[in-house]
């Protein structure tokens, strides 16, 4: 609902811009803070690369990530991920997601990362905290921060910003009026600004690259049998999504050829029972970050769409150049 109002034309919550004045007066004071001396940020010895947005909701920073590191691995580096685990409960931090860690303790993005990635995956509300405990482990040789621009507490050597091209910057208010966490100036210190479907005439930077998401495969939840897309032409299906943006993912299904009846979840839903039901003998389709979520609730005609997101070389010559001067080398 809230991201209708944000993301139209208009601006129908301007009676709350006092604390849309406020939220913004309190981010750009928070930043300052930390660029002027009177905070200091954490910064362990290797490359951090964040990859975050100054929008509010879904852009596509986990498949961003998870490309990222694929190339940090096939260029000899030694990847480890920190994120958040927003919606995680876990009693200690920092918390390595291991092989039977729940999504309910590390969060749905940190296990869809763990499991896609298969990096070590750091999760820790403080995010510096837990990048100097995943350097002191020995876990890596490059961080890459999932989210997290805001979190000025970490220092970084790489911010990447990340669009959906479809809505862009909303309607330009920050938050509570509109989605902007940071004024769009704040682009003008990131190294590189990716839009995810197609760019974005109204943002402007050096560094810009179209990020395209292309589904892959089926993954059956319970057994892990997998599928091509093709499978999908002409079924009539069932479709869950509970991410920033469900309906880029049902579009994409029925662009597949699937006659989809779909539903729309809050972006981090933790998945019921009730919301697997659907008529019967007709397959559910959900997003991968919604499949780690109910692993033990699914039956065997549940699948995750699969999907990979790809740059162009531009994009990985700028960020293998930016590591090049950080005169840091991999092991």
């Amino acid at each position: 609902m809230v991201d209708r109002l944000w993301y139209g034309s208009g601006r129908p919550l301007w009676p709350l811009w006092p604390l849309a004045w406020l939220y913004r007066f309190i981010t750009r004071r928070r930043r300052q803070a930390f660029l002027g001396g009177r905070r200091v940020a954490t910064r362990p010895p290797v490359p951090v690369i964040v990859a975050g947005n100054i929008t509010a909701g879904g852009t596509g920073k986990s498949p961003l990530t998870l490309a990222i590191v694929e190339h940090l691995k096939a260029s000899g580096w030694r990847p480890a991920i920190v994120s958040r685990g927003y919606g995680g409960k876990a009693d200690h931090y920092p918390l390595r997601v291991r092989n039977d860690t729940p999504a309910n303790i590390c969060g749905d993005e940190p296990r869809m990362l763990a499991d896609q990635a298969q990096v070590p995956v750091i999760v820790d509300p403080m995010r510096a905290r837990g990048a100097i405990w995943a350097y002191d482990e020995g876990l890596a040789d490059v961080l890459v921060c999932d989210d997290g621009m805001q979190h000025y507490a970490l220092g970084r050597d790489i911010e990447i910003a990340v669009f959906d091209g479809e809505r862009g910057l909303g309607n330009g208010a920050p938050i509570p009026v509109g989605p902007l966490r940071e004024d769009a100036s704040r682009l003008g210190a990131v190294d590189a600004v990716v839009f995810n479907g197609r760019g974005i005439a109204n943002i402007d930077h050096r560094h810009t690259a179209v990020m395209q998401l292309e589904p892959v495969g089926l993954a059956n939840v319970v057994s892990g049998e997998r599928q091509p897309v093709a499978w999908l032409s002409g079924r009539t299906v069932s479709a869950i999504a509970g991410i920033g943006n469900p309906e880029r993912f049902f579009r994409t299904l029925r662009q597949l050829g699937a006659e989809v009846s779909a539903r729309a979840l809050p972006d981090h839903h933790e998945i019921q029972q009730g919301d697997l039901e659907r008529p019967a003998g007709q397959p559910l389709i959900m997003t991968a970050k919604d499949a780690v979520k109910c692993r033990f609730l699914a039956d065997g005609d549940c699948w995750a769409l699969e999907i990979r997101a790809s740059l162009p070389g531009t994009f990985w010559t700028m960020l293998d150049m930016r590591l090049a001067e950080l005169t840091r080398t991999p092991a």
